[in-house]
């Protein structure tokens, strides 16, 4: 099912999100891993949408679908499901983050921004 919807989603690596947030444009990261792993550490701003109730909650949280979405969770793979879901639900402007919460640790650029 990963694969599936990885040839349907458009994924940037940590390095292309850094240049992201470095430009300014307007997105809303969105976190997709369970209460536990988001409680152990997430970065600053992120809104917390697990992929067990992102498809329940998306609309009352970002209810315009053409806002820029950058999801992430452990490692990529729960983030490309939810983008691809979002996607078949109208959002038409969805990134799932490769390398997620770990890639996002590696990055000196990112660690700067936890809490």
């Amino acid at each position: 099912m990963v694969g599936d919807a990885k040839t349907c989603v458009r994924e940037i690596d940590v390095a292309q999100y850094v240049l992201l947030q470095k430009s300014g444009e307007a997105h809303v990261l969105v976190d997709t891993r369970e209460e536990s792993e988001w409680n152990a550490g997430h970065v600053t701003g992120a809104v917390h949408l697990s992929k067990g109730i992102i498809e329940r909650d998306i609309e009352a949280k970002i209810p315009a679908k053409d806002t820029k979405l950058v999801l992430y969770c452990g490692g990529g793979y729960r983030s490309a499901l939810a983008a691809d879901n979002l996607q078949k639900m109208g959002y038409t402007n969805v990134l799932s983050l490769d390398g997620g919460w770990k890639g996002l640790l590696q990055s000196d650029e990112v660690r700067k921004t936890l809490p």
